[in-house]
């Protein structure tokens, strides 16, 4: 696809071309009249067509309450691009649902929508030349699926949070979609019965919005803030409100002025706004899919970004955020204090981000939080930098033998810093679930899930219900959890995911059997396998690659094109011409050499 430079004009794009780049060549001149013709028909007028067209992509759909709202939000979206002088043009692209697919095998379906997602926005912004765009995410995958779409398009646009739910209340309590979970293990382990636990489900989820602590969905959506790409506060603010109304209208705006400016996600997406991002989720507490899909997105935005930038960054940044699924709070406790935008402004004093990175409000983030509130007194939701929930980052990236090429650990402190026991091993999560719930996991196990990778699942199923059914089980300081498959923003405990080189790819976690002893170090980050290198060269020796689990269709052709995890799981690479030698269909990781004589590198 063709793009137009971003780099000129002080790095800000060609103003006069950015504000029509692309709508022009579909609507202007008699040869466009058909285009016109078809435009009229769905609500355009003569005036138009001089404007500047501006895709909403909504991620609405009845299958999640995550995004049961965001119909709504795109119409406030467009009246704000409208009353500035574009033309709005609503699309929709797809949303799965993680919390009713967990557990199961639609679960691979997860990841993989977040690459439909990308493809969807490049190829309806990209055919119909609009000339730029809002997305409004509402949960896990189409949040890093929108921005991975922005990248690549490069148009002027913007991302909005389409907002947190509301707490559930049982017994009293604020409960949410974790609370059932791990309400399934109390119930396995008989400490609740089925009348509490059928009247737990029946209102842990009151109305729209994202899951409510800081998992995946609250997580991503303060990481696309701090990287600049959405309004200041859009990541903190409750579904249904006012405030989220309001931010939809003024996105509106804000995409309008960056056609003006002609400022583009690459003028944005920088490696200082990435780090940016990775110091919020750390202050915050945040899911390790951050990890994933931070280095997703900066592979789509061009930026080197690496698993141990994380390292690098979290032994600075202490986590300050007492939030769940291992803090006291849930999201809308922080809605109430402020939002993000007093932590951000905090971080920025401590000289821990970098101000003077450029945003869509086209303003820098320093000038963004210059007139940011302070937390009121008395709250402890957001600790202070001398009174630290964990001194350095929780996001622990460990190597060793099972894990030559990383994995990714979420040490929030209370699960200690060092666990060793003996494995129990399982070729896929429902054995495992089936096993935990069972009463068959004991103290001073750990749990092995493997071939559930990017490829060997395929998808990198999420461990919710194993890491909930071990917390209900009242297990989660005395078992620990390793997969090359990943975690829930609600999982917490001693577990470790992202294992690489994957089990399908021939990763030492193919080769555990019961009882070995497996070390998982979060001081020295490290995770091995404590045997001989002797048996470990023999177990490899003997060991053979399975067949894929799908052969047709959108799981296989994933499984075929996806990268590592410690890459992001990406499946987007290019074309370059391969040596006349290598004409020939073999494997280079991380590059297939194809038939054609072209290097596929992901």
């Amino acid at each position: 696809m063709a793009t137009i430079s971003t780099r000129s004009n002080g790095g800000k794009g060609n103003k006069k071309s950015a504000k029509r780049a692309h709508s022009s060549i579909m609507v202007d001149g008699p040869e466009r009249a058909a285009s016109r013709a078809m435009l009229y028909a769905v609500g355009f007028k003569k005036s138009d067509f001089r404007k500047s067209q501006v895709g909403i992509a909504s991620t609405w759909s009845m299958v999640t309450p995550c995004n049961m709202h965001i119909d709504q939000l795109a119409v406030h979206v467009t009246q704000g691009v409208n009353s500035n002088g574009g033309k709005g043009v609503i699309f929709n692209t797809i949303t799965i649902s993680d919390g009713i697919s967990m557990g199961t095998e639609g679960m691979k379906y997860s990841l993989v929508s977040r690459e439909v997602i990308a493809d969807s926005i490049e190829t309806v912004a990209g055919c119909e030349g609009l000339d730029g765009v809002v997305v409004i995410g509402g949960c896990d995958k189409n949040m890093p699926g929108c921005l991975i779409g922005l990248a690549r398009l490069n148009r002027p646009s913007v991302f909005v949070y389409g907002g947190t739910i509301m707490p559930g209340k049982y017994q009293g309590k604020d409960v949410d979609i974790v609370s059932v979970f791990e309400a399934v293990g109390q119930h396995a382990n008989q400490k609740i019965n089925d009348r509490q636990l059928s009247e737990l489900e029946a209102c842990a989820i009151p109305g729209p919005g994202s899951c409510g602590g800081m998992y995946t969905a609250n997580t991503m959506a303060s990481a696309i803030e701090a990287l600049g790409m959405s309004l200041p506060n859009s990541s903190a603010q409750a579904a249904i409100s006012d405030e989220k109304r309001n931010d939809c209208e003024r996105a509106g705006k804000a995409v309008m002025n960056l056609l003006k400016e002609g400022i583009r996600p690459s003028d944005i997406l920088t490696k200082k706004a990435f780090e940016n991002a990775i110091t919020v989720v750390t202050a915050l507490g945040g899911s390790t899919n951050a990890v994933l899909h931070l280095l997703a997105m900066a592979h789509a935005a061009n930026v080197k970004l690496s698993i141990d930038d994380f390292t690098r960054i979290g032994k600075r940044v202490p986590v300050l955020a007492d939030l769940k699924p291992s803090g006291k709070y849930m999201m809308a406790e922080l809605v109430k204090i402020g939002g993000t935008m007093p932590l951000m402004k905090s971080l920025l004093a401590k000289g821990l981000l970098h101000g003077d990175c450029l945003t869509v409000t086209g303003r820098t983030l320093a000038q963004n939080l210059s007139k940011a509130p302070n937390y009121p007194p008395g709250q402890d939701v957001i600790r202070g930098f001398d009174n630290p929930i964990k001194k350095d980052g929780h996001l622990v990236i460990l190597y060793g033998n099972l894990a030559k090429t990383g994995a990714v650990a979420k040490i929030s402190g209370k699960e200690g810093l060092r666990f060793t026991g003996k494995a129990r091993v399982f070729e896929s999560e429902e054995t495992a679930l089936k096993a935990i719930l069972s009463g068959k996991i004991k103290k001073g196990n750990v749990v092995v899930i493997r071939y559930e990778g990017p490829k060997g699942g395929p998808g990198m199923r999420e461990m919710l219900s194993p890491t909930s059914a071990i917390m209900g089980k009242g297990l989660g300081k005395d078992v620990a959890l390793i997969t090359d498959g990943r975690f829930s923003g609600g999982s917490h405990g001693f577990v470790v995911g992202h294992i690489t080189p994957e089990a399908y790819e021939g990763g030492l976690i193919a080769i555990v059997k019961n009882g070995d002893p497996i070390t998982i170090n979060a001081e020295k980050r490290k995770l091995n396998l404590d045997l001989p290198a002797s048996e470990i060269k023999a177990r490899l020796a003997k060991w053979k690659q399975p067949k894929l689990n799908y052969a047709r269709g959108v799981l296989a052709k994933y499984a075929k094109t996806v990268s590592s995890a410690h890459l992001g799981a990406v499946t987007d690479g290019f074309w370059s011409p391969a040596p006349l030698p290598l004409l020939r269909k073999i494997w280079i990781s991380p590059c297939r050499i194809e038939k054609t004589g072209y290097r596929l590198c992901t």
